[in-house]
């Protein structure tokens, strides 16, 4: 890794996959390589899961970028560089937008007082904390419920006990 990594573009998804995909050769990690050193730094990216990324051309989600660019050695604000870039993507080039509705605006005093505060601030979507607990616990209770009701039916609780008697003409005779 002695040449620079490469920056994250800001086009589209497609342009931002295959950034994604020079920054894994840049690396010169492996898939499974790149797994361990997600764990390593905390994140959680199974190796099908980048190889499925990289193969498509739809913008990955926030939390597999942000594991992926760890995994591959970025840290720092070259890290928030792709997230950011993600972001903008995601959200349509929002900054692109504002500035084009900025030169569309009259130039009168009333406008120009109120133009900065119009710009809404960046909204913060907080990550899940905790999706594979809730998940084991799901997969506990199902686990639990199947093992009581097999259990049940097993002895016989939920099977009628009464026995149903037929007269048959030589039981009759006995």
């Amino acid at each position: 890794m002695t040449t620079a990594p490469p920056t994250p573009p800001d086009s589209d998804a497609a342009a931002f996959v295959a950034a994604l995909r020079r920054l894994k050769a840049w690396s010169g990690l492996s898939y499974r390589r790149l797994e361990r050193e997600a764990a390593d730094a905390g994140h959680c990216l199974p190796y099908s899961t980048a190889a499925t990324m990289l193969g498509r051309e739809r913008l990955p989600r926030e939390e597999l970028v942000a594991a992926f660019v760890a995994a591959c050695g970025i840290r720092g604000d070259a890290a928030e560089a792709w997230l950011d870039a993600r972001t903008d993507i995601a959200c349509g080039h929002a900054s692109a937008s504002a500035s084009a509705s900025a030169d569309t605006t009259p130039t009168d005093t009333a406008s120009t007082d109120i133009a900065p505060a119009a710009v809404a601030p960046a909204v913060v979507v907080p990550v899940r904390t905790r999706p594979r607990r809730l998940r084991w616990t799901l997969v506990g209770v199902a686990a639990l419920v199947t093992a009581l009701l097999g259990g049940t039916t097993a002895s016989g609780a939920l099977t009628d006990d009464e026995e149903v008697v037929r007269e048959t003409p030589t039981s009759a005779r006995l």
